[in-house]
């Protein structure tokens, strides 16, 4: 793939890393070498079931949860789909539709699923996740819109999931993130499936890379600027960086984000995309949706996946009780 090169010159000043962050940053530092095309592969095994440096984690919570793997037929292709249902009741019950973070490059359906597990094991929710196609061998809009028709397909197909089409919650952790907001903005425009709430963590939300936080990581953290640019490029091609792309690809281009769902957004605050959560909870602020915005000092993207730190115990615990009040309405 040609890169679509940026003279970023020298990085800017970042927030210092929490210290407590430091062993779990060198640690995933180690196991994913930077990416490039010569890469990509080996980040693709590296993070197609779990987080770098986390174990792998029993779906079924031990027989509460019950693991069905679905195939659904899209408008232009095939793709597989994972359902979490608790085990015991009848439901319906709320559906959390989560997509899966990788540079829009790499990750699969299982990456990160388990941050929303407690939540079917609870008896409180259905989780779908579906594995889009990725970039650069599936370019946008193939991405995002692989997941509005998957998003579409659940509601659609509610009954048999056993889940409440009015209670539909869209949420995704970086990559996923932005594809998350672009999927909300969609239905919006679409007026099809209702989306109550959307929850964004560390989302990848601009291609444009005209904020300080975009450029002030350079071989630093777990996903700096140039791994971004690669990100970017393989999904948007020449365009990246243009007037030619979508606002579903790139929801940090919306200009009217009235009629979004009420919005929780969190990040790091010495990670690449502070800057562009930021602005896009202020623009959803500004444009009367109802937002929470947490910005965790010391971290770096990814940090939450450092359970032993307190600052990844902080934001997981506050996300996880958005999600329950959200679950609750």
């Amino acid at each position: 793939m040609t890169q679509n090169a940026i003279d970023f010159g020298p990085a800017p000043v970042r927030p210092p890393y929490d210290p407590e962050l430091l062993p779990g940053l060198a640690a995933i530092r180690s196991a994913t070498p930077p990416l490039s095309d010569e890469t990509l592969e080996l980040m693709r095994e590296i993070t197609v079931a779990t987080v770098p440096g986390r174990d792998p984690v029993d779906l079924t919570a031990g027989g509460r949860v019950r693991v069905d793997e679905l195939t659904v037929a899209t408008p232009s292709a095939e793709l597989p789909l994972t359902v979490l249902t608790p085990a015991e009741g009848r439901g319906p019950w709320p559906l959390i539709y989560y997509v899966h973070g990788g540079g829009m490059v790499a990750g699969g359906r299982h990456l990160g699923l388990d941050d929303l597990l407690s939540h079917v094991a609870d008896g409180t929710a259905v989780v779908a996740s579906l594995d889009y196609r990725l970039a650069p061998e599936h370019p946008d809009p193939i991405p995002v819109t692989d997941c509005y028709d998957g998003l579409r397909w659940c509601a659609e197909n509610a009954a048999h999931l056993r889940a409440d089409p009015s209670h539909i919650i869209v949420t995704g952790t970086s990559a996923g993130g932005g594809l998350a907001a672009g999927i909300t903005l969609m239905a919006r425009d679409m007026g099809f499936p209702q989306v109550s709430h959307q929850v964004l963590v560390c989302p990848m939300l601009d291609d444009r890379f005209e904020t300080h936080s975009s450029r002030m990581l350079d071989n630093d953290g777990s996903w700096d600027r140039n791994g971004n640019l690669y990100g970017w490029t393989a999904l948007l091609g020449d365009r990246r960086g243009t007037d030619d792309v979508s606002y579903y690809a790139a929801p940090a281009r919306a200009k009217d984000l009235s009629g979004l769902p009420r919005t929780f957004i969190d990040v790091g605050d010495a990670e690449g995309f502070r800057d562009e959560a930021i602005d896009y909870a202020r623009n959803l602020s500004r444009a009367g949706v109802s937002v929470d915005l947490h910005v965790w000092a010391g971290g770096f993207h990814g940090y939450e996946n450092i359970p032993q730190a307190a600052v990844a115990r902080a934001s997981f615990s506050t996300r996880t009780a958005f999600f329950r009040r959200a679950l609750e309405r």
